[in-house]
């Protein structure tokens, strides 16, 4: 009786598709990074642009939000909206680099690898 070797893409081939995948990736890194995110909190009284490093670029705060006896609330919604941004860049990105590992279960090859 003979053995049967499975049929599939070589070697040769999942290598090339793992570098190309590799390099999809660095170069969708480089963009994600360089995207600006632009989010409110607070009905808008306080605005944040972020870019996709989790870097805040700008800040504004709307005069009529802010009250000296009541700093706690200010706080807070720039709290939120720092927090609501840094969300939304991670997902974002998670989102565009699952486009590119999305192509592991294609490749054949075993779940954990990448």
């Amino acid at each position: 009786m003979k053995a049967r070797i499975p049929q599939g893409p070589s070697m040769n081939s999942m290598l090339k598709q793992a570098q190309k995948m590799q390099e999809d990736m660095a170069n969708l890194q480089a963009d994600l990074e360089t995207r600006e995110y632009d989010f409110s909190a607070g009905g808008g009284a306080v605005s944040i642009k972020m870019n996709g490093k989790k870097e805040i670029v700008s800040l504004t705060i709307a005069p009529d939000i802010v009250d000296p006896d009541d700093i706690e609330t200010l706080q807070d919604i720039i709290i939120a909206g720092v927090n609501e941004a840094i969300k939304q860049v991670e997902t974002t990105a998670n989102e565009e680099m699952g486009k590119i590992t999305g192509a592991l279960g294609g490749m054949g090859l075993p779940g954990g690898l990448f």
